[in-house]
């Protein structure tokens, strides 16, 4: 009666904010790397960090924008024999190359503003305006796309590529503020200044992006899950005499997944037991547990009841269920 499973899915809704997250991530990255080179040569034209930096964030807007499409395209395959859960968690290796491509970029702006502090350079301050005002517009409709349009808050690969138009836009308007400073009072080192700043909101948007996806792939609990409280859930229902060995994790954004075994009484039978299956299973699915695996013990069984699986490192097998 072991290994009974369910999953639950809106197919419909997911394929909808699947098609409408890849059309904005397309349209995106058209607009965004186009305007990129354009104000890659504008900052060397008008020889301002600023511009040059925030050129520097937009090309890897543009490739964390081309990896999120790429993301998406793979993360649609079909499950085969070699990968079960098919090529969801394509879209979490992404997301982390996004966030660490962010730390890089952030750290070679850093160590070329110091350099500019020491000897401020000379900048074409009205060439380095217009080309940071249309920037900042740029940004502004491609986050407003992205934040009105798709599915930023639950999906971590759309959310790494929205920070990073956020963080661009305030990079735009860093070096609008420079550009109008040494228009108006002369002050040379507001370039490389507007450039760390630059760097400061990079630099904090990859350690979460990063951060986030490391704990992804560590197998971590959801942020959005309560252990203590699915445990709870899974108790109340009637039949349930104990819960143990608990995995919870997430196979990709919004995608979590447990398994558990529970104890019931050992006359329950098979029809019995399915239906307690599935009453689990819908309640855990509005606590946003979309795939579920429940392994089913008599009150005989001899095992360990603790909730979390105490997996001995030195045993022959982790995994076998009579070492836990």
């Amino acid at each position: 009666m072991s290994g009974q499973h369910h999953e639950h899915g809106h197919d419909h809704a997911h394929s909808h904010n699947h098609s409408s997250n890849k059309k904005i991530l397309l349209f995106s990255f058209i607009i965004i790397t186009g305007y990129m080179f354009i104000e890659a040569v504008g900052g060397f034209i008008t020889n301002s960090l600023a511009l040059i930096s925030d050129a520097g964030h937009m090309l890897s807007d543009s490739i964390a924008l081309g990896i999120a499409l790429l993301a998406f395209t793979f993360g649609g395959k079909a499950a085969d024999a070699t990968k079960t859960f098919g090529y969801r968690r394509f879209e979490i290796l992404a997301a982390i190359l996004n966030g660490v491509t962010l730390i890089g970029i952030a750290l070679y702006i850093f160590y070329e503003a110091i350099q500019r502090f020491a000897n401020p350079p000379e900048v074409a301050t009205v060439g380095m305006l217009i080309i940071s005002v249309i920037g900042l517009l740029i940004n502004i409709l491609v986050a407003w796309m992205m934040m009105s349009k798709s599915d930023t808050e639950k999906n971590l690969n759309m959310r790494g590529a929205y920070l990073h138009v956020i963080s661009d836009m305030l990079g735009s308007i860093g070096a609008i503020a420079a550009a109008l400073l040494m228009m108006f009072f002369g002050w040379g080192w507001a370039d490389p200044l507007a450039s760390v700043i630059v760097a400061v909101l990079v630099l904090r948007s990859g350690f979460f992006v990063t951060k986030s996806s490391l704990h992804v792939l560590m197998e971590g609990t959801p942020k959005s899950v309560n252990m203590e409280e699915i445990v709870q859930t899974i108790l109340q229902v009637d039949g349930v005499q104990g819960v143990h060995d608990v995995h919870i994790w997430s196979i990709t954004s919004n995608y979590n997944a447990l398994t558990a075994h529970i104890v019931v009484d050992g006359s329950m039978d098979v029809y019995g037991t399915e239906a307690l299956i599935h009453k689990i299973e819908h309640m855990l699915e509005h606590k946003d547990i979309k795939h579920v695996t429940l392994q089913v013990e008599s009150e005989k069984h001899m095992h360990d009841s603790s909730v979390l699986c105490t997996l001995k490192a030195d045993a022959p097998d982790a995994h076998a269920h009579h070492n836990h």
